[in-house]
């Protein structure tokens, strides 16, 4: 088994613009170092050997970033969207061909920081060979939006606390819910799960993904006690830098 990861730095950023009209979001500086920069660390010292960072906007930019830090010295391979952007579920399918099939994947998004474990999330994969952990934690949405976990941390559901939408493949997936966390950005997921991507088109949602597969297969949510800033507007920026500058 290797430890191998995702970086998903292929989004347009449109919330950090103006700063993304002329570099990706993985390049937005925290505390003097690009995004990508904090991400790539946290994996390197959790003991990931190759890590697979998806582009699309600004796509050479990150290239050429990772060239002139020679990779910073791990296998960093790069799954290139630039002729469409896939989405989280489309990124990871189009990511297939670089990944060992028989060891779980690590998967991050770019604009997330935080000091969550990440090697706990892989560990019921490496069990039972199949499946999917996602990193949830104990805050609130402010966008309104959950994912709903029965009492043995499986998903069940999706719902926007707004709007009061549920998207679930059980009909009472609020009766069955006990616990409802946001998701946080970062998940593991099993290459067992690719063959049922196959019936699915090149660009989707991996929520949606996972949430058509919960009755059959298991997802788990792993409820953490961790800090976590998401990254994704301008005004999360100072926040930010206080954050990574608390950690040292």
């Amino acid at each position: 088994m290797i430890l191998q990861s995702m970086i998903f730095a292929a989004g347009l950023g449109t919330r950090l613009r103006p700063l993304t009209d002329t570099m990706p979001k993985a390049l937005v500086p925290v505390a003097g170092k690009p995004l990508l920069w904090h991400v790539i660390q946290r994996m390197k010292a959790a003991g990931f050997e190759r890590v697979v960072v998806n582009v699309h906007h600004f796509a050479q930019q990150i290239i050429d970033y990772l060239d002139a830090n020679d990779h910073f010295g791990l296998d960093i391979r790069v799954s290139d969207e630039s002729a469409a952007l896939l989405e989280t579920g489309g990124g990871i399918k189009k990511a297939r061909q670089f990944f060992d099939p028989a060891s779980p994947i690590l998967i991050h998004n770019v604009d997330i920081l935080s000091d969550a474990q990440l090697l706990p999330l892989l560990e019921p994969l490496c069990r039972v060979g199949r499946g999917a952990v996602l990193a949830i934690s104990a805050r609130e949405s402010k966008s309104g939006r959950y994912l709903l976990f029965d009492a043995d941390h499986r998903l069940v559901g999706w719902t926007n606390a707004v709007t009061g939408e549920v998207r679930s493949p059980f009909p009472d997936a609020v009766e069955r819910a006990v616990l409802k966390a946001p998701f946080a950005g970062i998940h593991a997921f099993h290459p067992s799960l690719f063959p049922l991507m196959d019936a699915w088109p090149d660009r989707f949602s991996i929520i949606d993904f996972y949430l058509s597969i919960c009755r059959e297969h298991t997802i788990l949510g792993h409820l953490g006690h961790f800090n976590l800033i998401d990254v994704g507007k301008l005004d999360s920026l100072s926040e930010a830098d206080a954050f990574v500058k608390q950690q040292k």
